[in-house]
């Protein structure tokens, strides 16, 4: 639909996006919508039935019978639902549920609060007194902050992804989940509090994101920068929201889809590397129960490493080698593909300046 995100881009009718059309887009993209409350940025009302009884979702006939109660859970992609909700009521607005959307936002806002301490900016980050945060006022320069020292981009100056602006000043930062089987918590509406940085939150599973074009009483969410679709979650992002605590479900230790390592590339004889290198590698894939704190890195790095000597020694052919570590290291994290390879390519390298030689390096 050309006219997502923008009101000032016409649709195919020379019109506006209306929120029906909206929601039919949105659910064409794989995403879960439910109506938002005219002029407002909370879900639609209940039936009276369901205000009158405050009752968990789960199990509602309502959510059975295609009624828009609860929020998020009533969220669907069926169009014959869709057309029912926003044609009977065109003025509502459109929500997005981020788990069943597979969709991770981070949510930038830019509200006028008194500073906490350089301690609780960033969770978990100690701020040397070196640096200088004369000017920080916002999620903006937290967010920012963040990215500067894990020597990263600025996820809101990132125009590979969809972005939208709010109505009071913030940005909704769209990104779709690489690993649907990781699943992330958001920060708001969470049991235990928990944040990226300060004033800035993430929406995942549980909660629900304002799609751009709907209207409130203060403004308009709108589309920022050339984007349309949500990029991949940038693996370092994805390694802050498991340490911060926004990870809810571990991936599941799935078989391998890489080929098997050939009979002609084992060991020639029996016990060789395995009684070397299994062990290694089980300790990698042992790190799955640990989101953090599990030493994985050195783990791994230990593997590679004598994985290279037994490559350099002639036991073990690399490319299976390389296979071996890239399977334990994504059983155990899976949501950093890209920074496990650079480790067990420096571990390799490493470990292949000193032969192994079954008996001890040489």
């Amino acid at each position: 639909m050309p006219g997502l995100g923008a009101t000032r881009e016409p649709t195919a009718a020379g019109r506006p996006a209306t929120p029906h059309a909206v929601a039919r887009w949105c659910a064409l993209q794989g995403w879960p919508v439910h109506p938002l409350a005219s002029g407002r940025k909370t879900p639609a009302g209940n039936c009276a039935a369901c205000r009158k009884q405050h009752h968990p979702a789960a199990g509602c006939p309502c959510l059975a019978a295609g009624r828009p109660c609860h929020g998020f859970h009533a969220a669907t992609t069926d169009p014959a639902l869709i057309d029912a909700w926003w044609g009977g009521t065109p003025s509502w607005g459109v929500g997005v549920a981020c788990g069943g959307a597979d969709l991770v936002v981070i949510d930038v806002d830019a509200h006028c609060a008194q500073v906490p301490d350089r301690n609780r900016l960033l969770p978990g980050i100690p701020i040397h007194d070196d640096v200088d945060l004369q000017g920080l006022a916002s999620g903006f320069d937290t967010l920012a902050l963040l990215a500067a020292l894990r020597r990263q981009p600025d996820p809101a100056q990132d125009e590979s992804t969809l972005r939208v602006r709010t109505p009071s000043g913030g940005l909704h930062i769209w990104y779709r989940n690489p690993h649907p089987a990781v699943r992330f918590r958001c920060s708001t509406g969470s049991g235990s509090k928990v944040a990226l940085a300060w004033q800035v939150d993430v929406r995942a599973d549980g909660g629900y994101i304002v799609a751009p074009t709907t209207r409130t009483a203060q403004g308009v969410y709108l589309r920022e920068g050339p984007a349309r679709l949500p990029a991949p979650l940038p693996e370092w992002l994805g390694e802050e929201l498991v340490r911060t605590g926004h990870m809810i479900q571990q991936a599941p230790v799935r078989p391998s889809s890489r080929p098997a390592v050939p009979r002609s590339r084992r060991p020639r004889a029996a016990g060789g590397w395995q009684a070397v290198l299994d062990p290694l590698l089980g300790e990698v894939a042992e790190c799955a129960a640990m989101p953090e704190g599990a030493a994985f890195t050195e783990k791994l790095n230990k593997a590679g490493y004598t994985a290279g000597g037994l490559v350099a020694a002639g036991h073990l052919d690399e490319a299976a080698a390389r296979a071996l570590l890239s399977d334990a290291a994504e059983r155990a994290r899976p949501w950093q593909s890209t920074r496990n390879d650079r480790i067990i390519d420096d571990a390799l390298t490493a470990g292949a300046a000193r032969p192994f030689l079954l008996q001890g390096r040489s």
